[in-house]
């Protein structure tokens, strides 16, 4: 009994500790830190853009540190996944990051 309680509640913990993703992105700070996960950089600018004519994304640029060249992330709103990624010139660093 203990067993099947244990095996039931692993995987219960798991969803709890996941990140909740409802509703679409609606804020810089979102799709920043979005960048951020996916690249393992720092995302300096985030513009909204239209994806299709029924959603919307954003377009976040990310400096690299150590790295010569940054990326360019397209987001979708609704999935809040990176849709695309490119190489960029690496974005300067907004004042007061190191």
């Amino acid at each position: 009994m203990r067993r099947l309680v244990a095996l039931l509640l692993v995987p219960a913990l798991a969803l709890c500790a996941a990140p909740r993703r409802g509703g679409p992105v609606n804020t810089t700070r979102e799709a920043k830190q979005i960048a951020e996960q996916e690249t393992s950089g720092i995302a300096v600018s985030a513009r909204r853009v239209e994806l299709n004519s029924a959603s919307c994304g954003w377009e976040v640029d990310v400096h690299m540190p150590k790295d010569e060249r940054g990326w360019r992330c397209i987001i979708d709103c609704d999935t809040h996944m990176v849709r695309t990624r490119e190489r960029i010139t690496n974005p300067k660093l907004p004042k007061g990051h190191h």
